[in-house]
């Protein structure tokens, strides 16, 4: 699995989204992408972990 956290300076100058999250790769089919934008790394975190255990992957805290 790929999992991306990129921060966009542009988009924390704007106080919108910086933060964005993306997994992809195996053991996720091939065309699945678990993605989004956030304020923060947390908030990201808080979105697709729980995304990433409901398609079966086993995340601990």
């Amino acid at each position: 699995m790929t999992v991306l956290f990129k921060v966009d300076a542009e988009h924390m100058r704007d106080a919108t989204t910086p933060w964005t999250f993306v997994a992809s790769g195996a053991p996720l089919r091939d065309d699945l992408l678990v993605l989004t934008d956030a304020v923060s790394l947390e908030a990201c975190l808080e979105v697709c972990l729980p995304r990433l255990r409901e398609l079966g992957l086993v995340i601990t805290d």
